[in-house]
Order: structure tokens, then C-alpha cells, then sequence
């Protein structure tokens, strides 16, 4: 049964929006005649009794953390990888308080894997919904249902150390920069958008092979979300990178992402609510994700 904060929780959820930052659109809850049960037996679930969740092989960090194998991830912290099952990183501490609001115990949230590039593609899912650093846009929220933000996100260019990129403090100045980003994510549309390269941008299919193109000199930075760019450094993934610096205000938040319409999004929103109105994810960002204080790139 929903827990006793959502009944609060609803009644705050739309001042809580209308409160948050500008940002792209969300997919909007899917209409109905009447306010779906948030009752665990009620809600709209790929396995009935099982809260199924999705996210991408591997699991890196600080959005996931903890050891173990439970295929088929295998958390590794010196390889910057980490383990949903064990509820550390704060995607995985979020989902499991959602989880909670809703009424499930740990043992009934299931991960399935799921490519960063499927979750917001059209059709059905294997999934309940969907964590894995999805920032909202207009286009992806055409194909599929996305909840309220559950992080504000900024992205921040990674270089190395030394080399003339390096030492750049504004936008105008990576222009003539070879710069890479993973393919589908709104790092590439940020480049093309914003700072319009003089070069093509190198597109990679993963973040590791985007990494690996910066070791091994390909490209001269890559765009990533800036607590990832900050593990990616801290780790030494990135052999001998640096953050050079974030962009402000890029509008960017991540949602959780649903089939398109389907209303356990709704209840999901409640408790997203919750955590936000008592405080749990802004614990669970200053326990998991450092604090950011990169110079902005103007």
C-alpha cells in the first residue's frame, strides 16, 4: 500500500513543479477519468508483485556503487563499475526509495538490463521504468513517458591535462576542438547546439569507447553529465584527464522513463514528491554525488 507520505506528497506535487527550474518538457501523466490506485495490487506492472527496473551494463558510478555479481552486473569500484542489487549509487539508493514509497520491499524490485539508446525508443518494455541518466527532451518524450525530474543535471567537458583545450574557460574557445560524445545522448545535441565545432564531433557508441578515444589522443575533450566527468577523472578512467570546466544552465534533468502511457508513472510522480518534500534526495545527492565546483565555461 502506498506509504503515508505520498497522501502529503500529492497534494504538494504540483507546487514542487511549478517551483523547479525551467526545463525540457516532460511527457505528460497519461490522462484519465480518475486518479489510478496506488495500491501495489493496483498498479500497472510488467510482473505483477514486482517492481521491474531497467538500467545499462555496466553500471557505472556514482550513479550505481557496491560490490558483487548478480549477472549480469558485477560491481568493480576500481573499474568505476557498481552492482543495482546492492542499493548504493544514487540511482540505485533512488530506486529503492521509490520502491519503498511505493510499497515494495528490496527483495521485490527486479533489474533487468536495458542499452542506454532502447529505453526511450518506441514500443513495449521489459521494464516498469527506466534509470539511467535520460534527460528529458521533447523529442524522446514523444515515444515514451517520462516522470518529474528526479536530478538537475549541467554537462562538463573532459580533457587532458596540459594539452591547450585544457586551459579554455569559454564556450567560444572549443570551437576549433576535436570533441567526442556517446551516440543519442544530449551531450552530442549540446555540441552541434551550443558550441558548433568547426570540426565533426566524434560520435561513440558507448562511454567507455568515448573514453578510449581520449586516451588514446582521437579526440581533444568529450562532453559527459558533470558528476559522471568527475568519477571518470577520480578513478583515473580517463588516464590523464581533467574537467576542464561545466556549462551552466543547460536545463537538463533526468526522468525516469516509462512506455509510453503508462499511468504508474503517476504514482511514481507521488513519490518522487515525497522524497523531494522530506528531504531523501537531496541526502541521497550529498551522500553519493560530490560536491561540484568546477569553473563554468562562459
Amino acid at each position: 500500500m502506498l506509504r503515508k507520505s505520498l497522501l502529503a506528497a500529492s497534494a504538494v506535487a504540483l507546487v514542487l513543479s511549478a517551483c523547479s527550474k525551467s526545463t525540457p518538457q516532460e511527457s505528460p501523466a497519461p490522462a484519465s477519468g480518475s486518479t489510478p490506485s496506488c495500491d501495489v495490487a493496483s498498479l500497472n506492472l510488467v510482473t505483477a508483485g514486482t517492481l521491474t527496473v531497467g538500467t545499462d551494463v555496466p553500471a557505472y558510478q556514482p550513479w550505481f556503487a557496491g560490490t558483487g555479481k548478480q549477472t549480469p552486473w558485477n560491481g568493480v569500484p576500481s573499474n568505476g563499475t557498481g552492482n543495482p542489487y546492492t542499493g548504493q549509487g544514487y540511482e540505485s539508493a533512488v530506486t529503492y526509495a521509490i520502491a519503498d514509497q511505493l510499497g515494495f520491499t528490496k527483495d521485490q524490485v527486479a533489474w533487468v538490463p536495458v542499452n542506454f539508446n532502447e529505453s526511450y525508443k518506441p514500443g513495449p518494455k521489459n521494464f516498469d521504468f527506466d534509470i539511467n541518466e535520460v534527460s528529458v527532451t521533447p523529442e524522446r518524450a514523444t515515444a515514451v513517458t517520462f516522470s518529474d525530474g528526479y536530478y538537475d543535471d549541467n554537462q562538463a567537458l573532459v580533457a587532458n591535462k596540459g594539452t591547450p583545450i585544457a586551459s579554455a574557460t569559454t564556450v567560444a574557445e572549443l570551437q576549433n576542438y576535436k570533441l567526442g560524445v556517446q551516440v543519442g545522448t544530449t551531450s552530442y545535441q549540446f555540441v552541434t547546439d551550443v558550441i558548433k565545432p568547426t570540426k565533426q564531433p566524434a560520435v561513440f557508441d558507448n562511454s567507455n569507447d568515448v573514453i578510449q578515444a581520449l586516451n588514446n589522443g582521437q579526440i581533444d575533450g568529450y562532453l559527459v553529465d558533470a558528476p559522471t566527468a568527475y568519477v571518470n577523472v577520480l578513478i583515473g578512467q580517463a588516464k590523464k584527464g581533467v574537467v576542464v570546466g561545466q556549462f551552466a544552465n543547460t536545463g537538463e534533468h533526468f526522468g525516469l522513463v516509462f512506455a509510453l502511457g503508462n499511468p504508474l508513472v503517476t504514482c511514481v510522480n507521488q513519490a518522487i514528491a515525497a522524497l523531494k518534500n522530506d528531504g531523501t534526495l537531496a541526502s541521497l545527492q550529498s551522500q553519493w554525488l560530490a560536491d561540484l565546483n568546477y569553473p563554468v565555461l562562459q
